[in-house]
């Protein structure tokens, strides 16, 4: 039986109840789920730990390994070997899953939202229950809205205003909660403008309830904080304005985070804390986890080193990468470490991406599995956007503003530069590929960008012998501007199933 239903993928066991602050497990029944606003508090819950797991784990290593920045080893056992070497088709197990994952987790919303507005409607609530089942919908809203941007990120082409009114451009649209077995009822394709204007749409719901609440609530209006707030959301307005060339509106908000938010870019020490123990002023937005529950997250590094020893890691940070560093960035020793790798019997001292070396605070009594808590929105983020839509914009002045901000806070001993038009947004890219490296971002970049690429084999000025060791097939990978490989394929399963998809699956598949 075919397992990607988009309409039947109900609830797909996301109906958990799962306390952020102390994680019980178990199932609630679909007919009886959401009956109060204690329900609607639980079923919550869940929510969270969906958007939580989205931070970690393949969710934002399959598009690192697929991009330019790290050579696959011939000791990897060929774990994300498919996408690496630049063999992406329909029938990929790893994109099946996150498109079923990310359908079922829409599903899951879309039930909550049916429930919780009929019980905010019924008139029966308290005002305290009433103000949090709101907030608890202006979350949902901004869950699916999340949900639907990661899918436009990586199954949709770059945005263009040409493209947007294109049919068949954008995704299936599902807002009701509503499973059904006849197929002649799924939707086709929207257009892109479609998909923005529901994800928009969530996101000013989401906005005006999180702001509802804030006026009593403050306490998500700061750095780490476990919970979504109005400076969540305009984070995720500001990415979103950056990928659709809204460049006003990226600016725009990014100057209010600047100018007006409580959070500043990490220095020092601080900045190297961040990455051990997930707090640090530029954090947004920091999902709750506890020891008790840290193996309810992705692994995100274990897809480059493993936790059980310092001898093995599958992919390794290409020369170019490891080049890309000026002198004095606090980045380099933070990001890369040495290790003696040990590789079909033989010994190669290599540099290893060491970006997530685990939380000693999520280990509790037992083993280091190199876990941290998903960092999804940093200020150092909101820089780059801000930086990138004013140099795309002829606005050479605010682009080294914004580029010279964040370099003195990761550049011991920074002067600024000032680069003219025709170098600031190299420079912009070139500090976005070193600052977000391992976050998922590469493959988004280089599709908006409309850059190709070849792999870098070479590794003449770190150790040769590596060279020797490399995964043959993921050494010749070269992709061109706008390479279709840039977007994923809509699985076969959903191809077959869905009649209205006939003729709408993306160039190259």
């Amino acid at each position: 039986m075919k397992k990607i239903l988009l309409s039947l993928l109900v609830l797909c066991g996301t109906l958990t109840s799962c306390d952020m602050d102390l994680s019980p497990a178990g199932k609630l029944d679909d007919s009886t789920a959401i009956e109060s606003a204690n329900d609607c508090f639980r079923f919550r819950n869940g929510i969270y730990s969906s958007i939580r797991s989205m931070g970690a784990g393949g969710w934002i290593t399959n598009t690192e390994m697929q991009m330019d920045q790290f050579n696959g080893l011939i000791s990897n056992g060929n774990r994300m070997g498919v996408l690496a070497n630049g063999n992406i088709s329909s029938s990929n197990g790893d994109i099946k899953d996150i498109w079923a994952g990310l359908y079922g987790r829409i599903a899951s919303v879309n039930y909550f939202l049916g429930k919780a507005e009929a019980i905010l409607a019924s008139g029966t609530l308290t005002e305290d229950d009433r103000l949090a089942v709101e907030r608890y919908i202006g979350e949902a809203h901004f869950a699916r809205a999340y949900y639907y941007f990661y899918m436009m990120d990586h199954f949709c082409q770059a945005y263009t205003a040409e493209r947007g009114s294109q049919p068949a451009l954008g995704l299936p649209l599902v807002t009701v909660f509503n499973p059904t077995g006849l197929t002649g009822s799924y939707p086709g394709r929207s257009t892109m403008d479609e998909t923005l204007k529901l994800i928009n749409d969530d996101l000013d719901v989401a906005m005006k309830a999180l702001a509802d609440y804030e006026v009593d609530h403050k306490e998500n209006l700061a750095p780490n904080a476990s919970y979504l707030s109005t400076w969540t959301v305009k984070a995720l307005k500001a990415r979103i304005a950056l990928h659709t060339a809204d460049y006003a509106s990226a600016m725009s908000i990014a100057n209010d985070f600047i100018n007006n938010s409580p959070f500043k870019l990490a220095k020092g020490d601080a900045y190297a804390d961040m990455w051990v123990y997930d707090e640090s002023d530029e954090l947004i937005f920091v999902p709750f986890v506890d020891s008790s529950e840290s193996g309810s997250i992705g692994n995100t590094s274990n897809s480059w080193i493993s936790y059980q020893d310092v001898t093995s890691s599958d992919y390794i940070p290409s020369q170019t990468t490891l080049m890309a560093y000026d002198e004095g960035d606090i980045r380099f020793d933070l990001f890369f470490t040495v290790w003696k790798l040990t590789i079909e019997g033989g010994n190669y001292p290599s540099y290893v991406f060491y970006k997530y070396p685990g939380n000693p605070d999520l280990v509790g009594s037992g083993i280091n599995y190199r876990k941290n808590k998903p960092k999804p929105f940093r200020l150092s983020e909101i820089y780059l956007i801000a930086a990138e839509a004013a140099a795309a914009d002829g606005k050479v002045a605010d682009a080294n503003r914004y580029l010279n901000a964040l370099r003195a806070a990761r550049i011991e001993g920074y002067e600024d530069a000032n680069y003219n038009a025709s170098a600031i947004m190299d420079a912009v890219r070139a500090e976005r590929s070193k600052e977000l490296i391992g976050e998922g971002f590469r493959m988004s970049d280089l599709r908006r960008w409309g850059l190709g690429f070849t792999r870098d084999a070479s590794y003449e000025y770190v150790n040769p012998d590596l060279e020797s060791v490399l995964v043959r097939a993921g050494m010749s990978v070269r992709y061109e501007a706008n390479d279709y490989r840039y977007v994923w394929p809509i699985p076969a399963d959903e191809m077959d199933i869905n009649p209205q998809l006939k003729g709408q699956q993306n160039p190259g598949y």
